[in-house]
């Protein structure tokens, strides 16, 4: 057996060792090249994909909670259109207002020098620093227990109330 195959043999399995780290990594990038901090999607992502139209698709490694200035669920796929200094039609992240789970439909970064991002919330506007959103949160599933989730049926996730 020539050397030639075995070398690309362990190239390949270099490549899927270090997927995970590069979708992420990318992530972040195609987010700040869009206007947008890197930190608004968690530190679990798995991978993504892009088309053409700006339909992104985000692959988490698991569902999960983290918190900015409050609590953030993301679902295990989070879809959403994005443009330029904007992520729209949002699916797959709620965030927790006075005791109740609201989907985020929408987050905007008008002008970057403001130092604020907004977060559509359907019933209302919500403004909050680009500070908290400079490095992608811990998220992590066991703090979904900790936070008062539990698990039902395939990872759908309902919080106590």
């Amino acid at each position: 057996m020539s050397p030639k195959p075995i070398y690309f043999l362990i190239l390949f399995l270099l490549l899927l060792l270090f997927q995970p780290l590069v979708s992420t990594s990318s992530l972040h990038n195609l987010l700040q090249s869009h206007g947008l901090p890197a930190g608004l999607f968690p530190d679990n992502v798995k991978s993504y994909d892009l088309d053409h139209l700006g339909r992104l698709e985000v692959h988490l490694e698991w569902p999960c909670l983290s918190k900015f200035e409050t609590r953030v669920f993301y679902e295990s796929v989070v879809r959403a259109n994005l443009t330029f200094g904007g992520l729209s039609g949002l699916q797959g992240m709620s965030q927790e207002e006075l005791f109740l789970w609201l989907p985020v439909k929408g987050i905007t970064v008008n002008d970057p020098s403001s130092g604020l991002i907004l977060f559509d919330i359907g019933v209302a506007y919500k403004q909050l620093s680009l500070s908290l959103f400079e490095d992608p949160p811990v998220c992590r599933p066991q703090e979904m227990r900790k936070m008062g989730f539990f698990q039902a049926q395939r990872w759908k996730l309902i919080p106590f109330i």
